[in-house]
């Protein structure tokens, strides 16, 4: 249920700076997340449906771009997205590998009007 503090957080960032830029209305809000953030889409657009109904964000389109989990041995620095849970470097078998993309979470960016 943490998506309802992330869409609280997300709808401040995207007024404060339309309303620096000017702009009357944002049209379009673009997300980045990665797979590993654990974030459900359909939980921030429900939120930020109920939350933008009074702001300059009112009816405006959310974009998610979604980014696979991609992770790097520590023993060999070979790098792979990883499938069905299985962690082990595919080249050299270690269980060593770090997190290099799926933790993301951002606005990238917002068309106004």
């Amino acid at each position: 249920m943490h998506e309802l503090s992330v869409t609280e957080s997300i709808l401040d960032i995207v007024c404060r700076h339309a309303s620096e830029a000017g702009a009357q209305r944002v049209i379009r809000i673009h997300l980045v997340i990665g797979d590993l953030a654990s974030i459900v889409d359909d939980s921030v657009q429900f939120y930020f449906d109920f939350m933008s109904e009074e702001t300059c964000a009112r009816g405006a389109e959310l974009v998610f771009a979604r980014i696979s989990t991609r992770l790097e041995c520590r023993a060999c620095g070979h790098a792979w997205e990883p499938t069905s849970g299985d962690w082990a470097c595919p080249n050299c078998a270690a269980m060593a590998a770090r997190v290099v993309a799926g933790h993301e979470f951002y606005v990238d960016s917002i068309e106004v009007e």
